[in-house]
């Protein structure tokens, strides 16, 4: 961990320039020499154990757990933040969809691309060691091939979603093969590659397994489910949707009924440390600290998020809320959410002589909005005070850059400065919190959303509104003085049509993971990314002038440019994606 901070700060101090990874195709796991001579039952297990801890091994400047650079703020969920456009402007770029550049030294998309491909490679030599054994020699054979192949489909799920085009690397390529793969499969080809691997782990895991953070079949069913739900949304190649296939959708149906689990009691527990691999868990990557280890294992990844200007916190103010997303959470009479016009007008948009911003007269809330934003006079992460630490109210002092980027913060990925889980490494921030893949609210949304597209939006409503009864339940912890004047949420009655239907399930999706990283992807899946973004830009840059030239254009910025570097590696093999 001291290696990896070191390596962090000095990555970050001269400006990103100087390369800190290598390519995925010299990569081997530390210490290992080849297959045969790690070919023992004892070795195995500790090379799955390895592979687990690969797809943890992200960083600020390579991130592959925690969406909020590729997902949240690319979207209309939220600002880079920090002190101005310049500071880590490579995420600025993404922000303005300025992105035509396909490299910017080893860092962001370049260093994502290679963390994951080391998971990659680390579940492949690990099958490759497994592969060779006998069931005699390693009983639980079956069960770790499951878990790898699980690992290795997570992985390449994820790259697909940022790059799309993606070569699928498995254990039987030799380097020379896997020189020669191109990553000119088509959409549906590489979901169904995808797809064999959490089929392989979905016939052979048991529902749950003994130790918690292993692959089980219940999260095999739940990326499937969120697997066939992509692929349903077939795409032209400049990325729009042709058709919505029902076969995959009813497949979508069929997994997500095969998931065990439940919501928690109150949202907060999702987002505070002691609540790891509760029920809502379906799929997280783990972390822990004070583990008999010299330092534990912490996630840095958010690192640069925190609250700025506060001793309580580091650094470095990013990863702020939209006013847009702010506004999301208004209701209406009936305590619905106002799915057309809740962008009409603002709300918490002055600051008063306190420092406080005030809730505009009148307006009801979601109670999710003080889950997931930081708003001046608002109490943070569900505490008044903090013994010895000082006043936790969240401070219009907190934001780095108000002329710039506002002054919301966020709150899910913030832990409470006295929390255990919490360490801090010069201005960074790490925790042991565990960050979830997907939760169970995602399964009941993914099923509600097929439920919809097959016409069978009845049969959806009662799975929107347990979301939406959680929410309204979840007020257990301090939030905000006087907030149950102003908190006003209630289940839809009915849905009249289809098409209300899809409009509400999209919205509850936004205000369930508001901040987590699904936006953007959500937008790109649905077919909808140009027409909302360009909506939510035309509107946000009257309020913030650092978008003035913010565009999205369809066809190319659905999806990331595949690293230049890959391609010139691969002496052109890998094709980039349309318009870089």
């Amino acid at each position: 961990m001291k290696k990896y901070n070191k390596i962090v700060i000095s990555c970050l101090s001269i400006l990103f320039l100087a390369s800190c990874s290598s390519d995925f195709l010299d990569y081997e796991p530390t210490g290992v020499l080849t297959s045969e001579s790690v070919a023992t039952a004892e070795n195995a297990d500790a090379l799955v154990t390895a592979a687990y801890a690969a797809i943890g091994n992200d960083e600020m400047i390579g991130p592959i757990t925690n969406q909020w650079v590729y997902g949240s703020v690319r979207s209309d969920d939220a600002y880079k933040g920090g002190g101005g456009r310049g500071d880590v402007d490579v995420i600025d770029r993404y922000e303005q969809y300025n992105t035509t550049i396909a490299d910017y030294g080893d860092f962001m998309l370049p260093r994502t691309w290679t963390n994951h491909y080391k998971a990659i490679s680390r579940a492949n030599f690990a099958l490759s060691v497994i592969n060779g054994l006998t069931e005699a020699e390693f009983p639980k054979k079956k069960i770790r091939q499951a878990e790898l192949r699980f690992l290795r489909a997570h992985s390449h799920f994820m790259l697909k979603l940022i790059f799309n085009k993606v070569p699928y690397i498995t254990e039987d390529l030799s380097k020379e093969q896997i020189l020669k793969t191109s990553n000119d499969l088509t959409s549906d080809e590489l979901w169904n590659k995808i797809a064999e691997d959490f089929l392989f782990a979905f016939n052979n895991l048991e529902q749950t397994q003994e130790q918690v953070g292993r692959a089980d079949k219940n999260a095999a069913a739940a990326y499937l489910a969120k697997l066939r739900l992509y692929q349903a949304y077939q795409q032209n190649d400049k990325h729009q949707v042709t058709s919505i296939n029902p076969a995959r959708l009813q497949e979508v149906i069929n997994y997500a009924d095969a998931v065990t689990g439940g919501l928690e009691t109150d949202y907060a527990k999702n987002f505070l440390d002691g609540n790891d691999n509760g029920q809502e868990s379906i799929w997280a990557v783990q972390f822990s600290i004070n583990d008999g280890t010299n330092t534990g294992r912490v996630s840095f990844v958010t690192g640069l998020n925190s609250p700025h200007g506060t001793s309580l916190y580091g650094c470095c103010g990013f990863h702020l809320a939209s006013q847009n997303m702010v506004n999301a959470f208004k209701t209406d009479a009936n305590g619905l959410p106002l799915l057309e016009t809740f962008n009409d007008s603002d709300i918490f948009k002055t600051i008063d002589a306190n420092g406080n911003a005030p809730l505009t007269a009148g307006v009801t809330l979601d109670p999710r909005i003080d889950h997931t934003v930081g708003v001046p006079g608002r109490p943070f992460k569900y505490k008044n005070t903090l013994k010895n630490a000082g006043d936790m109210v969240y401070k219009f002092s907190w934001a780095r850059d108000p002329g710039v980027y506002g002054f919301f913060g966020n709150m899910k990925e913030q832990q409470s400065p006295d929390c255990s889980c919490y360490v801090k490494n010069g201005p960074f921030i790490g925790t042991s919190k565990n960050v979830d893949f997907i939760r169970y609210a995602d399964v009941l949304l993914f099923k509600a959303e097929a439920l919809i597209q097959l016409n069978r939006h009845n049969e959806a409503l009662p799975l929107i509104n347990l979301v939406r009864a959680r929410a309204a339940a979840s007020k257990s912890m301090p939030l905000a003085a006087g907030a149950s004047d102003v908190y006003k949420i209630s289940p839809y009655l009915a849905f009249p049509s289809k098409d209300y239907a899809m409009k509400a399930l999209m919205f509850e999706r936004r205000l369930e993971f508001g901040m987590e990283g699904p936006r953007f992807f959500d937008l790109v899946r649905w077919g909808i990314a140009e027409p909302v973004l360009n909506a939510y830009l035309t509107e946000e840059k009257t309020k913030r002038d650092f978008l003035a030239n913010a565009k999205f254009t369809a066809g190319r910025d659905e999806y990331y440019p595949i690293p230049q570097r890959e391609i010139n590696f691969t002496a052109g093999l890998y094709k980039q994606n349309p318009g870089y």
